[in-house]
């Protein structure tokens, strides 16, 4: 069976860092949905007059943020559809409550559940001050915004987010990055994607 598996949760978690970790022993398509529409969103911003660092304002809602996600879903659809794993890497607040989305997914790549193993994997960190601690020390201008408005970022944020797509619970796991990504760490990863692993959390 493909591979689909999905780094899910808040900035500063580190869901890229685990995905490469994981990459490194699973071939896959690494799509990160900053890295495919950030560039195109900033600038727009930019063209509008407003900061293109933030992704909370009404405009960017409105008219860049399902674009921005559109286009991620679309490239991940014609990885699939081309016979590869695909790791995918952003929160899918949105998404993961549509229980639609995922189904869409795979059937516009010509495939069934048959076909494709998801997985959803949620990074989560045991308390925001560690994540501020991250978001400062990767030094990506993009989170300047959530840093000049730390307060209000924080009290919106959902460390779980809710998961309403139709997949077994043995294929969600709640992965606590805070310390260190041992080898440990890794192969229980490595383990879950592969279905060798019962556990939920680590």
């Amino acid at each position: 069976m493909q591979k689909l598996v999905f780094f899910v949760g808040v900035a500063g978690t580190g869901k890229t860092t685990v995905a490469r970790k994981l990459a490194k022993q699973i071939p896959a398509a690494f799509l990160d949905r900053d890295t495919i529409g950030g560039r195109f969103v900033e600038a727009i911003l930019e063209m509008k007059g407003l900061d293109k660092r933030d992704r909370d304002s009404d405009y960017y809602k409105k008219h860049l943020r399902d674009l921005e996600y559109d286009t991620a879903k679309d490239v991940c659809i014609e990885n699939l559809a081309a016979g590869q794993n695909v790791f995918m890497i952003s929160p899918f607040t949105a998404e993961l409550k549509n229980k639609e989305w995922i189904e869409e997914v795979i059937s516009d790549a010509g495939l069934t559940k048959q076909d494709v193993n998801i997985k959803v994997v949620v990074v989560t960190l045991q308390d925001m001050e560690l994540q501020r601690d991250r978001i400062i020390s990767r030094q990506t201008e993009r989170d300047q915004w959530k840093l000049d408005n730390w307060t209000d970022f924080e009290r919106r944020i959902e460390f779980v987010p809710q998961i309403n797509w139709d997949i077994p619970a043995s294929s969600i796991l709640v992965f606590d990055n805070s310390g260190l990504l041992t080898e440990e760490k890794s192969e229980q990863l490595y383990q879950f994607v592969n279905d060798k692993h019962p556990t939920l959390s680590v």
